[in-house]
């Protein structure tokens, strides 16, 4: 099964996929998935580090299954087998 990884507007030009596929790791967070698709697809880094902070929080809206990690358990979400995982960026204005 493993986990469904969707990217959503200008993420889609960023990382090159609309949708990808990895293997399901036992245990695996939300913060773990970011870690390995950074390393995987080094271009989507920025989006997902706050540089200009040195924070580690992501510039993207993260759902898990429809729900925002925020109302679940942030980037310490545990992902289970069959997870679709969406990846949207936020917009920063002045």
């Amino acid at each position: 099964m493993g986990l469904t990884i969707k990217f959503i507007g200008a993420l889609r030009k960023i990382s090159g996929k609309t949708q990808l596929t990895i293997e399901y790791q036992q245990d695996m967070s939300v913060k773990e998935l970011v870690t390995k698709l950074s390393q995987k697809m080094p271009e989507l880094e920025k989006t997902f580090r706050d540089d200009s902070l040195n924070d580690s929080r992501s510039n993207a809206l993260i759902l898990v299954n429809g729900r925002e990690i925020s109302v679940l358990n942030g980037l310490e979400t545990n992902l289970s087998n069959g997870d679709e995982i969406v990846f949207v960026p936020v917009v920063h204005g002045g």
